[in-house]
């Protein structure tokens, strides 16, 4: 008599999944060439999952999505781009891509690392808007270097 199949599927929380795919994004990103900070209020009152700052001052944010659900009750991420050159979805491997709009870039990451999909349009920031976030950027990666934020 054969032996029974096995079903074994893994379940995360979204909590679990989200952490894993913010830690893999900003790897990701490190591996870029960019300098990643989490968590960064904006300008707006909005809070980018990821934020991060190239060798040239260019400036992405990743808006993290742990399910479907989670980005169909999140209509608030096209807020995100005034305040980056590069706005890109960061969902888990799992995550149907059919689901997202096209427009905005798309990376897949887990708790090790990720892939950008799709690249995101460019779209330059002002120069005056460019300064002003890149000196919040820098005063709050000094503040957490010193556990002060």
């Amino acid at each position: 008599m054969p032996a029974a199949a096995v079903h074994l599927e893994l379940v995360f929380s979204r909590p679990e999944t989200t952490l894993g795919v913010t830690r893999g994004a900003a790897r990701l990103l490190m591996d870029m060439g960019y300098a990643p900070l989490t968590e960064v209020c904006l300008p707006n009152g909005r809070r980018a999952d990821v934020m991060a700052i190239g060798r040239r001052g260019d400036i992405v944010i990743c808006e993290v999505k742990s399910g479907v659900e989670d980005y169909r009750v999140d209509r608030k991420w096209p807020e995100y781009a005034p305040f980056c050159d590069a706005f890109f979805f960061a969902v888990a491997p799992e995550f149907p891509e059919g689901v997202l709009p096209d427009e905005p870039g798309l990376i897949v990451a887990d708790g090790f690392g990720g892939a950008v999909v799709r690249e995101a349009p460019v779209n330059a920031l002002t120069p005056a808007r460019r300064k002003a976030l890149t000196l919040a950027f820098a005063r709050l990666s000094a503040l957490r270097a010193m556990r002060c934020d």
